[in-house]
């Protein structure tokens, strides 16, 4: 396969009864993992109306003035779930990205509350929690598809991540890049991995790119109806080393833009570990919601002035960027 081509799977038969089915959808997800790291996923499970009513939302959304936007700051909830200004995230010593963005995670409102896992604020608009619960809802359902999928291909019982899966810090993020006219064709949002298990996103406009074998950039064209699925840092060390997390940016364009991806991980305390038999481990295990807050901590504003001011302090934090394949020249 070409390195600028990404592998399709079509997941539909992971719905099948037949167990042949669904292992054989898994060896072709493996292969799309090992070859590439990203891959594009269709599927007669992926309801294309709520899709369609979460983007008609977030145009809404992100129409309304800063201030009323502002009035659900993500620095004011306790979960790491609400509004996300333009400026607010910076992926290492690179410059803010022109983008702002809506997070939302499992609103959870049991009493295991984690930096990451507790009720969600939401904004007053009407339809807005419906619509987006709804795709948060509908996606997490495939993602537990793939869950087993990956245990398949892996060796593992099929069944092998279900018990980690109970109230994850699965986060949705919808994304707005607005139009920019005089937007210059160069990288935008900083090269990274995912830090999760595994990315589905479903993206409106061109713009991602994505690190080779080799490690050269190319642009990641869009196909109509897939969701674009990528592997993450927990699912590297799961897998130890079978499928490396791959680095990816966001270049800057013109026209405008919104991207929807869901990043899924395992419950919270389940400690991240390689789970491939008969393999010696790659990779020390890390705590799975820790390595999430951690990253998310050096990445977020309003995080990093906790640390700064020493009301949050980390424990063993993974530096960024330290999964994947390096870039040319890196």
């Amino acid at each position: 396969m070409p390195d600028h081509a990404l592998p399709l799977v079509d997941i539909s038969r992971l719905q099948s009864p037949s167990r042949a089915d669904r292992l054989a959808v898994a060896q072709e997800l493996d292969r799309a993992c090992v070859e590439a790291g990203f891959l594009y996923v269709t599927g007669s499970q992926i309801d294309a109306g709520l899709r369609a009513r979460l983007v008609a939302r977030a145009q809404d959304y992100f129409a309304q003035d800063l201030a009323t936007k502002m009035q659900g700051y993500i620095g004011l909830s306790h979960n790491h779930s609400g509004y996300v200004p333009v400026g607010e995230e910076q992926f290492g010593s690179g410059p803010p990205d022109l983008k702002e963005a809506y997070d939302i995670n499992i609103d959870y409102h049991g009493s295991e509350r984690r930096p990451l896992l507790g009720p969600n604020l939401w904004p007053a608009m009407p339809g807005f929690r419906a619509d987006v619960q709804a795709w948060y809802a509908h996606l997490t359902g495939i993602s537990h598809q793939l869950f087993r999928a990956f245990a398949l291909a892996l060796g593992l019982a099929e069944t092998h991540f279900d018990a980690h899966l109970r109230h994850p810090p699965s986060q949705l993020r919808l994304i707005h890049y607005p139009h920019d006219p005089a937007a210059q064709d160069r990288p935008g949002i900083g090269a990274h991995t995912d830090y999760e298990c595994f990315t589905l996103l479903h993206v409106t406009a061109p713009g991602l790119q994505v690190v080779d074998r080799h490690g050269a950039w190319f642009d990641v064209p869009l196909i109509d109806g897939a969701l674009i699925m990528n592997v993450g840092d927990m699912m590297e060390i799961m897998s130890n080393g079978r499928y490396l997390a791959t680095k990816h940016r966001v270049k800057t364009v013109a026209q405008e833009r919104y991207s929807f991806p869901l990043f899924c991980s395992c419950d919270y305390d389940h400690v991240i570990a390689p789970v491939v038999r008969g393999e010696a481990p790659r990779y020390r295990p890390i705590k799975g919601g820790e390595h999430l807050f951690n990253q998310t901590a050096q990445t977020f504003a309003y995080l990093k002035q906790r640390i700064a001011r020493g009301d949050l302090v980390l424990n063993d934090p993974v530096p960024l960027a330290s999964f994947g394949r390096p870039e040319a020249g890196a």
